[in-house]
């Protein structure tokens, strides 16, 4: 008789070692495809941030060279104050532009006035200033909403305009220098303004500072009526003497012409 048996057979799984092994391997592949995607998506916030920076402190400089070119004139008494100052570290300014007039007693009356300033940010708690706006005056920038402001709101009217700001500077060029104080009823010939959102890095002089790669500068022209003096060299001399004789011979050549067309006509006459 044959007999038959059940064979049974036993396979052989993965043993401890191997599964550690596996599990390493996953774990490295793993923390360097995350590797890679934090430094690509890093890479595209910085990439975002810098173009909504630029494009943020483009519209800043726009706004304050608008305000310039509405509130100063030829025939207006207007006056502009800048003072620059550091707070916690960071450079700090104030520009005023301030338009007066004469009222019926002859005095000296707010016809409107803007304000640009920063100051640090106590409020979010971020490492940096605040950019403000002020308008006040006889003259109201929006109707609707200047009408239903509170009274509070009339007095102390500042709009925080952005967040973040690590530079801020108001200067006057004159000549090679450039004056961080300006407190005069005579308008200067123009400003620069400076900001950034840069990281920022301390000096030796213990304030803050921001590489001049990261800075936007703008220079905005303010006295447009003052008079300019063109030299004319003598090479541009002699060009433009040169054309006064050329005009004076083709003058004489036409009054020989017509002297000359006259005696034909006698004599045909």
């Amino acid at each position: 008789m044959k007999k038959n048996y059940n064979i049974i057979r036993i396979q052989k799984g993965f043993s401890l070692a191997e599964l550690i092994v596996a599990l390493t391997i996953a774990a490295m592949v793993l923390v360097a495809v995350l590797s890679i995607y934090s430094r690509a998506e890093s890479s595209s916030d910085a990439v975002t941030r810098k173009l909504n920076s630029s494009q943020l402190i483009s519209e800043v400089l726009q706004r304050i060279a608008e305000d310039f070119d509405r509130i100063i004139a030829s025939d207006s008494d207007t006056t502009i104050t800048i003072i620059n100052k550091f707070e916690k570290g960071f450079p700090t300014s104030r520009l005023i532009i301030r338009k007066n007039i004469d009222n019926n007693k002859n005095q000296k009356q707010k016809f409107e006035e803007t304000v640009w300033q920063t100051s640090f940010d106590y409020d979010t708690g971020s490492n940096g200033l605040v950019l403000y706006r002020s308008h006040t005056g006889m003259t109201l920038e929006d109707k609707l909403l200047d009408e239903k402001r509170e009274d509070w709101e009339k007095i102390d009217s500042y709009v925080p305009i952005c967040t973040g700001v690590t530079f801020f500077k108001v200067e006057v060029p004159q000549g090679e220098k450039f004056l961080d104080r300006w407190i005069s009823n005579i308008l200067p010939h123009g400003i620069t303004v400076t900001i950034s959102f840069a990281e920022p890095f301390e000096t030796v002089q213990g304030t803050l500072d921001v590489h001049d790669t990261e800075k936007i500068v703008r220079t905005i022209a303010i006295d447009r009526t003052r008079k300019i003096r063109f030299d004319i060299t003598s090479k541009e001399k002699q060009v433009e003497e040169e054309k006064e004789e050329t005009k004076e011979k083709e003058a004489e050549k036409e009054v020989e012409e017509k002297e000359t067309e006259q005696k034909e006509d006698k004599k045909g006459k």
